[in-house]
């Protein structure tokens, strides 16, 4: 079905330009499912009731999002699976949930996380349709050891009900919007490798903020206080790799230390961040090659894109607040 306006034809379905199926069939629904989730249980909660299922979706390295519907009410039963966790969002309709002693009714505002560690089983509701969040569990086992600065002792395991109201949620989900949008309209961000890793380590760490877990307290609590050597070897980390992709968790990586004690060692040692004194870095970088290159030999853009600088709007507002000028005063002269 489709909805004509100003002569463009509009799906009403999330992420329609990637159909995975469309089908009447329980079995092609299941299996279908399965290629891109888990292997689960699927069937009618009434016999006899009629199928209308749909599945849309991308899948990025470690990420996958995907638009689901079954049209009618379904009983689904996921086996306890190590290699992912799903984040599963109402868009419509409404689905009793259990997983372990944790039971839920999940609506528009309140979505699901499936650790997939123990019994789960779900009943949707007809008219069901869901986005889902897929998420290789070793790639955000991952990220929670470079933010906490070890390696995680045990499985990551997420409280089932996830409360949309809240401000850490609606953070998370406007970044999985972000997701969306960029499937929807067929935006570079995906089909770049460094901005989709990006994108990747955005959704993991706000997942990993915004949802209590086995590891929020060691996420939220005080951290370990950073020495001013440590504090020292990511500051010429930064200078030595300014010209590239650079986050906290990168930094915090490589000298050993989680992201939030970092973070929390720049305040108190130098009172600014690291993602800060990576730009002022980076604009004393521009500064010094504008003052040397001739007008007609470069250009402000080139040198602002070559030191990291993609949204060039912001780079001359912060060159300016630094600098008390223009980055093309500085070149003319």
């Amino acid at each position: 079905m489709t909805v004509r306006g100003e002569d463009v034809l509009v799906s009403p379905h999330p992420l329609a330009a990637h159909e995975r199926f469309h089908t009447h069939d329980v079995e092609d629904a299941h299996v279908g499912v399965e290629q891109v989730l888990c292997p689960h249980g699927l069937r009618l909660a009434e016999r006899g009731t009629r199928l209308d299922a749909r599945m849309n979706g991308v899948t990025l390295d470690r990420v996958g999002l995907y638009y689901l519907s079954y049209g009618a009410e379904m009983l689904v039963t996921p086996d306890e699976w190590e290699s992912c966790i799903l984040v599963e969002i109402p868009l419509a309709g409404a689905a009793e949930v259990s997983q372990g002693r944790e039971q839920i009714v999940a609506t528009t505002e309140h979505a699901y996380i499936l650790s997939l560690t123990g019994r789960t089983a779900m009943r949707w509701a007809a008219g069901t349709e869901q986005l889902i969040t897929r998420f290789d569990r070793s790639a955000l086992e991952a990220q929670l050891g470079r933010m906490l600065g070890r390696q995680p002792g045990e499985p990551l395991v997420f409280s089932l009900g996830m409360d949309l109201t809240l401000p850490p949620s609606r953070s998370w989900l406007s970044v999985v919007d972000l997701l969306r949008r960029e499937a929807e309209t067929g935006g570079a961000m995906l089909t770049q490798p460094a901005a989709a890793k990006r994108l990747e380590e955005l959704l993991m760490t706000q997942l990993l903020l915004a949802q209590p877990s086995n590891y929020t307290p060691a996420l939220l609590g005080e951290q370990p206080r950073v020495p001013p050597p440590v504090v020292k070897r990511a500051m010429e980390l930064i200078e030595a790799h300014a010209a590239e992709p650079l986050t906290v968790e990168d930094i915090a990586e490589a000298v050993g230390v989680g992201a939030r004690a970092l973070q929390e060692g720049f305040r108190r040692h130098l009172d600014t961040t690291p993602m800060a004194y990576l730009r002022d870095v980076r604009l004393d970088r521009v500064r010094a090659e504008l003052t040397v290159d001739a007008v007609d030999a470069t250009t402000v853009t080139d040198v602002a894109f070559r030191w990291g600088f993609a949204h060039l709007g912001r780079f001359s507002l912060a060159y300016r607040q630094r600098f008390g000028e223009p980055p093309s005063a500085t070149l003319r002269r």
